[in-house]
């Protein structure tokens, strides 16, 4: 096979000869086959006769030029592509580099080595063989075609890792690899259906044997100690098993004729493994199935060789199998790790990575534990004997029998072992689970066919229950003596729901009862229990809901002194009420006695309410409709922040300001989980989450991203309860007549958390918000990436430590995230970051969030965020409401934002505080133009222009001063037919301006006009845009194209003065040079930056990033790196010093590197 590089036309290089046409197209077509591996191609067939390659004694080299000793790689998130395990340590391969974990408990999450052994080529297997001296393993090391051999020692805390064998890169690639019984001997399974006999010590290819059957290899598995005994089993292109043995004789093309051919698999085999002591082969397969083949001895398998089992469980395809005693182990592209028993059933499904493919497995049988390796970067740690599907541990406590009165209509939970049943006969049962017996607690007959039932435990301990009917009456009573209850005639109608609160402070024995009547009436009812008086109730107020067609409420509680009440309804509202002066409005014996009929005291309403009550509080502050149409299911106070959860999928943080709520996040848990019912808050900061997913009840961690529990029970509409205590949860639901329990001992699955994870997709942009540093401390840098997965996520980075830390993650993208912006305020905190940032992407969505960040000694990556939201728009909510007026669509809903820019700091005397606008490239051909009124928590589409007639992808924003002390704002757009035009947005800023004066957040949409200046940079799209001020008072204009061609311009700006901007408008740009450098990357370019003083750095697909020296007329190339993040989409840089700078590629992962423009060699011409 031959490996291509770039080659300059003027480059010399040695033992360089150009292949045929035939031969680079077989090549390429080969690559494409390869795609799993990750080895990417050149996808400019013009430009096939500039490609060359190097042949060394042995070996190609890929895609390899002289190093640039300028930029080194400080940090690489990739995904995670072999785990194996060594005593009690993980061997993960991320990328090229190898880490060492330690599986001790309490050990921390970082690697306690960390090395780079396989140059470019990312790690695809590790495979031990554990040598005589004590303490030492020798590890081999393969991926792609190369090949290491290193030693692994541990001495007292740390683990060293050493070059036994040097790496050496072989003539293919590498599918497995097994030692032999010859010293310093290996065998290699290589991809082209053949077998080699290494001598790792000699670094030469002994002998090398190929099979009959010509193909490329998906997956290989080797079996055997010696030469002799060598048996491969390989996965073909053509769905089949190929078992073959390296010593039988060959034919005349010196080729070895298969002993089986395994036929089943309707896709290609991606991974295969061999059970010697059970005699079952094992294949993973395309088609989403695994299978086991009874193939006996493999060097004699049966004819034809008969399947055992054929497992189907995955949602997507199967990358790996493993075969262990008891049980089978495979990952899949769903992100799932099922456990499998020989019979076929699935045991365990271990599911908390984000995205969509695990890349990596191992097993350590003997403590039971299974490791995972994702996509996303992120290593995790299973119990083999976690918690299982829990629809096998469900009981019914068979409720109806000649003992009992009534179907049960409601169910309420006491504690984990106690639970109360409420019947259509108007009869409570209580049950307890550790005796299994049933006992009649009360009956009364006024509560049959409808009836609420809702209980609570006092401080004091004593069990507190509710009753309501449809005529208005409210039973309440002490659980231990229920004749005690008083009965309450509060409304004419129906009592709607019942809820419980309470608040720190409050009397152990009392607790506060709230029951919704007709009207939207809230009657809030304190609740006495215990001596002297027994049962002593007081109306305190009665607040009024807002008017709705389900007007009534479905949960409460106070805020944590007491002062203010939260409550949300069956609208999906959220509403404040103010509780002081709490003075009862009712008073007097009537209150707390028996009398049914009527419950009267002065001052305050006449009971039973009979309608719209007068003297009824209405909300201090209302958030209409926060959760959609379905209700709000739950209110929970942590800390200083305010939870609220709904039936529409989401859970809500907020904040009390000035009496007034404020929605500070939106958070969306899982996938798939619409209804979420309530959140419980752990000691160690993790956050579960109650919800249905389908017909199913879920307990889902939203720290670890992993179900804990899941419960058949037919979905949240029926009655329902959960209670939970230390290590048990129970679930106790009404199904069919009878009350159906389940019951877990523990709600953890044993995962642990060895390496956190980044993005569940691809990463598509990132951006840098800041440095931050503390006295005494490192620097702190914060990044902002945004992903495939519709998720943005904050991290910092520790330069001197090279550790990345995740703050926070964003998820109210309902697609794609594509672009970020930062604008930061101009006088923030001493020491702080004040800003605000945006993220846009797919169905023409923009998000907006404030952030503030500080430097911090105890958190854990040095930073302490706050991070409020502060609008969002959507262009089809836009034409939604013009449809309305005008009949008329104007937007696809396949629109995506490109590109975004802000345009910060417009100021206007006029106005007390500058003007925020943001510039965005749209797919459907338009440049749009935002307006941010942060007061009123909107972004205003403000003016638009469809002057491209294609996709316009990148936006870029420049300035300048005018005569008069002013600012003159102009934008470049660049798109897919190569041109970049360039518009002044004075006017249409001014514009807006003064419309925001006049018609407030109402404004007509404006025209953007026509461009001052087209320039057509490329023949084909313009992937990356930068706009940088030049020493001459000039405007330097950097892009990057899909034919791999770098453009630099130079524009000079005529400002001209304040009065005249409106004359002047459309023109005052002019273009002064252009050139570009033609094939500057072998792939289209995805990110250029210009630095100062005169340098340009540039990333492609091509996985080179290149650095470049800029003269008044070209482009000299200084020196290039490879970089290890397949797919880069995305380049940013900020200063690290003097003539120094820190970059970061996004795309397959995340590299953050250090360049130095002190290096040699900038005035050299090199090729890559």
């Amino acid at each position: 096979m031959l490996t291509l590089i770039w080659s300059s036309p003027t480059a010399a290089l040695n033992n360089v000869y150009l292949p045929s046409q035939k031969a680079v197209y077989f090549y390429i077509h080969h690559l494409k086959l390869w795609n799993i591996c990750s080895i990417y191609y050149c996808r400019h067939l013009p430009l096939l006769p500039q490609m060359s390659y190097v042949r060394g004694s042995e070996s190609i080299g890929v895609f390899t030029s002289d190093p640039c000793s300028a930029m080194e790689t400080e940090l690489l998130l990739a995904p995670i592509t072999a785990l194996e395990i060594v005593d009690d340590h993980l061997v993960a391969g991320e990328g090229p580099y190898i880490a060492i974990y330690s599986l001790e408990p309490d050990a921390s999450q970082s690697a306690r080595c960390y090395k780079k052994v396989l140059r470019n080529h990312n790690v695809h297997g590790i495979k031990e063989q554990q040598d005589a001296a004590p303490g030492a393993t020798t590890l081999a090391v393969f991926g792609g075609k190369g090949l290491v051999v290193l030693q692994l020692s541990f001495q007292g805390g740390t683990a060293k890792l050493a070059e036994l064998f040097p790496f050496r890169e072989l003539h293919d690639w590498i599918w497995d690899l097994q030692r032999l019984e010859a010293p310093g001997c290996v065998a290699l399974a290589l991809g082209h259906n053949s077998l080699a006999l290494y001598d790792c010590a000699g670094q030469r290819t002994l002998r090398e044997v190929h099979c009959q059957e010509k193909c490329i290899l998906y997956s290989a598995h080797l079996v055997g100690s010696s030469w002799e005994t060598l048996v491969l089993v390989a996965g073909t292109v053509f769905n089949q098993l190929v078992v073959w043995c390296a010593a039988d004789p060959t034919d005349n093309a010196g080729r070895v004729k298969p002993r089986s051919r395994i036929n089943g698999h309707k896709g290609v085999i991606f991974s295969i493994c061999f059970s010697e002591s059970k005699s079952i082969l094992a294949s993973a397969s395309d088609d989403r199935s695994l299978r086991l083949w009874g193939v006996g001895d493999l060097r004699s398998p049966p004819d034809p060789v008969p399947c055992l089992l054929v497992c189907y469980g995955h949602q997507s395809r199967v990358w790996s199998v493993r075969l262990l005693s008891s049980y089978i182990l495979s990952i899949g592209e769903d992100a799932a790790c099922l456990v499998w028993n020989y019979q076929g059933e699935i045991v365990h499904r271990f599911k908390g990575h984000k995205g969509r493919g695990l890349r990596a497995v191992a097993a350590h049988e003997r403590r039971g534990w299974v490791f995972t390796g994702g996509a996303d970067s992120g290593i995790r740690q299973w119990l083999l004997k976690g918690q299982s599907d829990g629809g096998d541990s469900l009981v019914r406590l068979d409720f109806p029998s000649p003992r009992t009165k009534g179907s049960p209509r409601a169910v309420k939970l006491v504690d984990v072992n106690h639970l109360l049943v409420m019947t259509d006969a108007g009869a409570v049962y209580a049950y307890d689970l550790t005796s299994k017996a049933w006992a009649l607690v009360l009956e009364d007959a006024a509560y049959r066919s409808y009836s609420l039932l809702e209980v609570s435990v006092l401080i004091s301990g004593v069990m507190a229950c509710a009753m309501g009917n449809l005529s208005g009456q409210v039973k309440v009573f002490p659980l231990c003596s229920p004749a005690e209850s008083k009965e309450l005639k509060l409304y004419e109608g129906k009592v709607h729901s019942l809820s419980w609160a309470s608040y720190a402070g409050q009397d152990p024995g009392t607790c506060s009862l709230f029951v919704s009547g007709a009207a939207g009436s809230l009657l809030w009812l304190e609740v006495s229990l215990g001596p002297p008086e027994g049962v002593a109730v007081v109306v305190k107020r009665c607040f009024r809901l807002p008017l709705c067609k389900q007007r009534w409420h479905t949960c409460a509680a106070f805020m944590p002194r007491g002062e203010l009440l939260l409550c949300g309804d069956r609208r999906g509202s959220l509403m404040l009420f103010e509780c002081e002066p709490a003075q009862a409005l009712s008073r007097g014996a009537g209150v707390g006695s028996s009398d049914p009929e009527r419950v009267s005291g002065l001052p305050g309403p006449a009971f039973p309410l009979t309608g719209e009550e007068p003297l009824a509080e209405g909300p201090v502050s209302l958030l209409f409709g926060l959760h959609g149409k379905l209700g709000v299911t739950s209110i929970t106070c942590h800390q200083d922040f305010i939870y609220s959860t709904g039936r529409d999928s989401c859970y809500r943080q907020l904040q009390v300001q000035g009496r007034q709520l404020r929605v500070l996040r939106k958070h969306r848990p899982c996938k798939g989980l619409d209804w979420l019912e309530e959140l419980h808050f752990g000691p160690d900061g993790s956050v579960w989450v109650l919800g249905f997913h389908a017909d199913r009840f879920v307990l889902w961690s939203a720290s670890s991203n992993e179900m804990l529990l899941s419960v058949p029970c037919g979905g949240g509409h029926r009655s329902w309860s959960y209670a939970h205590c230390l290590q048990v949860g129970t679930f106790a639901y009404i199904k069919s007549g009878d009350v159906v329990v389940y019951q877990s001992q523990d709600a953890h699955s044993g995962q642990r958390i060895l390496k956190e994870s980044l993005h569940g997709r691809e990463l598509t942009c990132v951006c840098h918000i800041g440095v931050l540093q503390a006295p005494g401390q490192e620097p702190v840098s914060t990044l902002a990436t945004g992903s495939e997965d519709g998720t943005v996520n904050i991290l910092t980075y520790r330069a001197q430590s090279r550790t990345v830390t995740q703050l926070t993650a964003l998820g109210d993208h309902i697609s794609s995230v594509r672009a970020l912006a930062v604008a930061k305020d101009t006088q923030p905190k001493a020491g702080s970051i004040s800003a605000i940032l945006f993220s846009a992407g797919g169905r023409a969505q923009i998000e907006c969030y404030r952030m503030l960040l500080s430097p911090s000694h105890s958190s854990g990556g040095g930073v302490v965020h706050q991070l409020v939201h502060v609008a969002s728009h959507r262009l089809d909510e836009q034409w939604d409401h013009r449809k309305n007026r005008h009949k008329l669509v104007k937007m696809d809903p396949e629109t995506r934002y490109m590109s975004i820019e802000v345009l910060a700091g417009v100021e206007y005397p006029e106005l007390p505080v500058p003007l925020l606008f943001l510039a965005a490239a749209c797919s459907d051909g338009s440049v749009r133009l935002f307006l941010l009124l942060e007061h009123a928590q909107k972004l205003q589409l403000v003016a638009e222009s469809f002057h491209h007639q294609h996709c316009v992808l990148k936006v870029q924003a420049f300035a300048c001063k005018t005569a008069g002390g002013g600012r003159r704002h102009w934008l470049s757009s660049a798109a897919t037919d190569g041109s970049i035009a360039f518009w002044d947005f004075t006017p249409t800023l001014n514009r807006a301006a003064e419309a925001l004066k006049v018609e407030g957040t109402e404004m007509k949409l404006l025209g953007l006009g026509t461009p001052v200046l087209t320039i057509q940079a490329h023949s084909c799209g313009v992937n990356s845009l930068h706009i940088q001020q030049a020493a001459g008072g000039h405007f330097l204009v950097a892009s990057g194209s899909d034919d791999g061609s770098i453009s630099l311009s130079a524009v000079e700006v005529d400002a001209g003065s304040d009065a005249d901007q409106e004359a002047i408008a459309g023109t005052g740009i002019r273009l002064l040079r252009n050139s570009s450098r033609l094939c500057a990357h072998a792939a289209h370019v995805t990110g250029v930056r210009l630095l100062q003083p005169d340098f340009l750095l540039s990333v492609s697909v091509d996985q080179r990033l290149a650095l470049w020296h800029l003269h008044e007329d070209s482009l000299s190339f200084v020196g290039s790196k490879f970089c290890h993040v397949a797919d880069a989409a995305g380049l940013e840089c900020w200063e690290a010093g003097a003539r120094n700078c820190h970059s970061v590629i996004c795309g397959q992962g995340l590299e953050i590197l250090r360049c130095s423009l002190d290096g040699p060699g900038a005035e050299t011409e090199n090729g890559v």
